[in-house]
């Protein structure tokens, strides 16, 4: 049974003590899409550091569609927020890149991702700040991140915990019901997450937590994504000789 309350104490005086440690007085910055997972990311932070040293950044890439969401959740936090666009920067090195070199649709996905991580840490440096990883369990599982993109950052609050409890962590926070049911897209590709995974969350989660699930394709979808990816969650190999 997942004790709301205890975990979100728990959560909020890791946090307290990571900055004790790591930047005493400093801020935390996370970029906000709107989704439940940064929108958690951030409450957490409130609490744990008032919304005085919790800093919003919205990166749209053009023209985002449901950027509201994400205007809702800082003005319902109460923290100060910035706005880059990085539609340009994109653009930028998409046309720097040699005619000959064909870009699959992966590298053209995932580049707003990296672009969007650059863009925080350039305003946490800027701050005295400290970067907000907004992955959890589900999506680490699968690999469901982008490598040096989402998947980066100074710490991770919620990557132990599953979509269902950052929900319900969500919900216990006071967060709106639009932004904790919000249906997670990846913002890059148009498709929901559920669409580019091939099973839901409620299937993953369950899996997760207790190795239960009832369709077997979808369990060997879920073994091998979790496989292939494995490699995201660990240092990069170092070749360390004897000297």
């Amino acid at each position: 049974m997942f004790d709301v309350e205890r975990i979100c104490n728990e959560c909020v005086k890791w946090i307290q003590d990571f900055f004790e440690e790591n930047g005493k007085g400093a801020n935390a910055v996370v970029g906000i899409s709107g989704g439940k997972d940064s929108s958690v990311a951030a409450a957490l932070c409130v609490r744990a550091l008032t919304k005085e040293r919790v800093i919003g950044v919205l990166m749209p890439c053009g023209k985002q569609h449901d950027i509201d969401a994400a205007y809702k959740l800082v003005e319902h936090l109460g923290i100060k927020h910035y706005e880059v666009n990085i539609k340009d920067a994109v653009e930028g090195v998409l046309s720097a890149m040699p005619e000959e070199l064909e870009l699959t649709s992966q590298t053209k996905t995932n580049l707003p991702a990296r672009i969007r991580m650059a863009t925080l840490y350039a305003v946490s440096q800027s701050v005295n700040g400290r970067v907000v990883n907004t992955c959890n369990l589900s999506e680490d599982w699968v690999g469901y991140s982008t490598r040096y993109g989402d998947a980066a950052g100074d710490f991770s609050p919620m990557c132990h915990l599953t979509v269902t409890e950052v929900k319900e962590l969500g919900r216990y926070l006071g967060l709106p019901e639009e932004l904790v049911e919000k249906v997670p897209i990846d913002g890059l590709s148009g498709k929901t997450d559920e669409e580019n995974l091939g099973f839901t969350y409620a299937e993953l989660d369950r899996y997760i937590r207790t190795g239960e699930i009832d369709d077997m394709d979808k369990k060997a979808l879920i073994d091998a994504k979790h496989k292939a990816n494995l490699f995201k969650l660990q240092l990069m190999p170092m070749f360390k000789p004897e000297i």
